[in-house]
């Protein structure tokens, strides 16, 4: 079966993005050095997903259930002042949190999916 990006549920979506802007940010770190701006850029692109994800969530018509639609807001929220206070230089810790956030929560849509599709 051929992976199909056009093709996908709001949870696989989310996770896709997810997990792109968690390469980002970690390809950017690892660029760090020689450009800067790399994960300056990166953070604000997971900025993004983020800011979208809430959208989604905050939605009265988001199928996920209400207390995973609330942690999920509250992440964004970790995620918005975290990005806003790093003033300049990100701690190697934000970094980290930020890309095992990211797909620690790709998995979990992924798996809620794949419950309620049996």
């Amino acid at each position: 079966m051929a992976f199909d990006e056009n093709n996908l549920t709001m949870s696989e979506e989310q996770a896709f993005q997810l997990t792109q802007a968690a390469l980002r940010v970690d390809r950017a770190r690892a660029r760090r050095a020689e450009d800067p701006s790399a994960l300056t850029d990166a953070l604000n692109q997971n900025l993004e997903v983020w800011v979208a994800l809430r959208t989604t969530v905050m939605s009265p018509s988001c199928e996920l259930p209400a207390e995973v639609c609330q942690n999920l807001a509250k992440l964004s929220q970790f995620v918005a002042d975290k990005t806003f206070s790093s003033e300049g230089e990100v701690p190697e810790t934000t970094v980290d949190a930020f890309v095992h956030i990211n797909l620690q929560i790709a998995e979990g849509l992924l798996e809620g999916q794949m419950k309620s599709t049996r």
